[in-house]
């Protein structure tokens, strides 16, 4: 570990919740330096949904490299970048009605972002955009600008601008629309929130804590969308590519963006690739506009193109994503009804679900027992109270459940003679601030 303590910068997080050197992967399995074996719940931070070196890619790979196949080539046309094209038309686009051309970003997915939030700014000629409470973009600025997440926000050393903050789903408690009240201040032109170009929202916030939204709400935010004349964003960078149940999340609300911008999974392999799609129409961008050394990765397109024909050429795969993602549920829900105290949660949607804790430092107790006894998961959420499952798509049902198993024995081991606080209700009679009354929460 000398070399990493004494060189790496102090930004590194995972590395601290895995103190291990890992030198070896294959499908959900993870190993270290000295042999020990690690079922993988991190998976790349959604980057792995077809495992570790996923043997059909890898094979595509090696021919590929093997053959002196084109490794960069700016933006040239290439065989590789064809092949993938075609294959996402024909298999992703096509079976479902979808007409978008796909611009290729820097290979992140915050570069996707950035890239998609200009666009529509460029279209409709507007600067404000509409974002949601946790909602997580990426950490360079104009991204960042759209991320709730303070502790990523102060990093910048700078104000942002050109984003106005909306509550997501739930978040004014369960019987309140937000979307009704996004209608309300955009059609008020006394509410001080400019006109937008467009709203930007993940259907399931993946590092705000795997807050799911509503297919109704999904489905209400883009008639207030098209209301107002304004374009619907899905970042789908995390929940994407099959983590839901679908290839895309937000196909359950029978909804369609004006624009989507993917990552994480996009090349199946762990290789940087990020793209926009965006409604024909609002390809307006003047030739290099917005560029970039590494966009369009030749190798991500091969094991992309491997990726969709091989689990998305039929609807057989996402069946299965479906069936893990309610034992997943089913579990978790059996964690909450043993151990929660009535107050534990569980949340999401597919095989994007998370162990609502409440309480950050019992969330990380739990991982951290889960890691001593062979499984690597995070938490996510404001406060880090949510344990989240994000393993490879492709888990053995058997390893899935010893995964499980991992954690029900680790939330055992933890809670025993203790007790799971109970979830601080903002809009409880007694924390409301009433005419006359200081009872607001946190009031002298």
């Amino acid at each position: 570990m000398k070399v990493f303590d004494e060189i790496e910068s102090e930004v590194m997080s995972y590395a601290r919740a895995f103190p291990r050197v890992f030198n070896k992967a294959q499908g959900e399995y993870l190993y270290d330096e000295e042999g020990n074996q690690y079922l993988d719940f991190l998976a790349g931070a959604g980057t792995l949904n077809y495992g570790h070196n996923n043997p059909v890619f890898k094979q595509a790979l090696l021919e590929y490299i093997q053959r002196d196949g084109i490794t960069h080539g700016l933006d040239l046309h290439t065989k590789a970048k064809r092949e993938f094209l075609e294959t996402f038309y024909e298999k992703i686009l096509q079976p479902r009605d979808m007409s978008y051309v796909m611009q290729f970003t820097g290979p992140t997915g915050t570069n996707a972002v950035e890239a998609a939030l200009k666009i529509a700014r460029k279209y409709k000629g507007r600067e404000n955009v509409i974002s949601f409470t946790n909602g997580f973009h990426g950490c360079s600025l104009g991204a960042l600008s759209a991320t709730g997440n303070s502790h990523h926000r102060g990093a910048s050393g700078v104000s942002m601008s050109g984003v106005a903050r909306m509550p997501y789903d739930g978040y004014l408690g369960d019987d309140i629309d937000t979307t009704a009240f996004l209608d309300k201040v955009l059609s008020d032109s006394s509410s001080g929130i400019d006109h937008p170009a467009a709203v930007l929202v993940e259907t399931v916030q993946g590092e705000g804590g795997i807050n799911a939204a509503s297919i109704e709400w999904l489905r209400n935010l883009q008639d207030v969308c098209k209301k107002h004349d304004v374009l619907l964003i899905v970042d789908d960078i995390q929940a994407g590519c099959g983590r839901t149940g679908s290839y895309f999340s937000f196909e359950e609300a029978g909804i369609q963006p004006d624009i989507v911008t993917l990552s994480k999974s996009l090349s199946g392999y762990g290789l940087p690739f990020a793209v926009v799609l965006m409604k024909p129409e609002l390809d307006q961008w003047k030739p290099g506009e917005h560029n970039g050394t590494f966009r369009g990765n030749n190798l991500a397109f091969v094991t992309a193109t491997a990726a969709i024909n091989h689990y998305w050429s039929d609807d057989r795969f996402a069946k299965e994503v479906q069936r893990k993602g309610d034992y997943i549920e089913q579990r978790l829900q059996k964690i909450v009804d043993l151990y929660g105290d009535g107050n534990m949660t569980t949340r999401g949607r597919g095989m994007f679900r998370g162990l609502n804790c409440v309480s950050g430092e019992l969330a990380d107790k739990i991982t951290t027992e889960a890691f001593r006894n062979g499984l690597v998961i995070e938490t996510s959420g404001a406060d880090d109270h949510v344990v989240k499952t994000l393993c490879p798509l492709t888990i053995s049902d058997e390893n899935l459940t010893r995964a499980l198993d991992i954690v029900e024995a680790a939330v055992a081991k933890v809670l025993k003679g203790s007790e799971v606080p109970e979830e601080y209700d903002f809009f409880a009679d007694d924390n409301v601030a009433v005419p006359g009354k200081n009872t607001l929460a946190g009031a002298a």
